[in-house]
């Protein structure tokens, strides 16, 4: 009995030993320090100064503007579009400041916190979409195509799919429809 016993009892630690390892989070394979924050487009979230964001914004917007083809009429509304889309100069500084903040709050602190940033996130955002629909009046049907595709392609790359079964792939799936 006991030489059945010993290689059973072993052959049973190491089952156990193994299924754990599986059970645990793979450590090596997460991004650490830095790279957990370099999300966006190549991993570059963070890492550009408020002026090279402008200057990539500035770069966006006069290809948009190049591609609806806005005519002197259109200007004052592009002007107040573009002006709109501009996220305040400050709100990096102020995110950093935040999270250093936030540590030090109690837990219903953080909470009454993180709903008045949402509110405030909320609010900015309707000014956008504000902004959008009206400059979006001012524009010729063909300008509004252009518009509206430009604008769903920015949408994808940030990964706002829209319509059924878009961003799960069942699309593209056998049976898929």
């Amino acid at each position: 009995m006991k030489a059945v016993f010993q290689p059973l009892l072993i052959a049973g630690l190491m089952a156990c030993a193994t299924i754990s390892s599986y059970a645990q989070p793979m450590m090596d394979m997460m991004p650490r320090g830095d790279a957990v924050q370099q999300g966006g487009p190549m991993g570059m979230r963070g890492k550009l100064d408020p002026a090279q964001m402008e200057a990539m914004r500035a770069k966006r917007h006069a290809e948009l503007k190049t591609r609806l083809k806005i005519t002197p009429e259109q200007e004052s509304a592009w002007d107040t579009f573009t002006t709109a889309m501009k996220p305040p100069a400050t709100a990096m500084g102020q995110m950093r400041q935040m999270h250093a903040e936030m540590g030090k709050l109690s837990t219903p602190e953080r909470i009454d916190k993180m709903r008045a940033l949402r509110s405030q996130h909320m609010a900015d955002m309707e000014k956008r979409e504000e902004a959008i629909k009206t400059f979006y009046a001012s524009l010729t049907p063909d300008q509004k195509k252009t518009f509206d595709d430009e604008h769903a392609r920015m949408a994808v790359r940030r990964g706002q799919h829209r319509g059924p079964g878009a961003g799960n792939g069942a699309a593209n799936q056998p049976g898929g429809k």
